[in-house]
């Protein structure tokens, strides 16, 4: 599954959220939070570490606008191409929704750990 696959959800998901009158307070179709932890914590977290090379990034590094400003601009593969091709799509909704849902100015802000 590619990466545009899931842009595409997450778009949908900005758009839906923005008829609604806060894209911030949408969730993300079909992903599942506790299941995206254990997912981010697997594929994310040794990319994302302090003193990695990809620099450390949590939920709580950006706000959930920024997040989905972040999906919708394909930042990720703009810096890392390829980097999550070989996951598949529910996982990367999965992960998505964990990092929305942990986002710095969400009810429960967290960290991978």
């Amino acid at each position: 599954m590619r990466f545009s696959h899931v842009l595409i959800l997450v778009t949908c998901f900005c758009a839906v959220g923005s008829l609604a009158g806060n894209s911030a307070l949408a969730a993300i179709e079909g992903g599942d939070a506790a299941r995206g932890k254990m997912l981010a914590v697997e594929d994310c977290l040794p990319c994302h570490i302090q003193g990695a090379e990809a620099g450390t990034m949590t939920p709580i590094s950006k706000t959930q606008r920024q997040w989905v400003r972040f999906f919708e601009k394909d930042r990720h593969n703009k810096i890392a191409p390829g980097s999550w091709d070989q996951l598949p799509e529910q996982d990367l909704k999965d992960i998505m929704q964990y990092i929305y849902d942990h986002a710095a100015d969400s009810d429960q802000p967290a960290t991978f750990d």
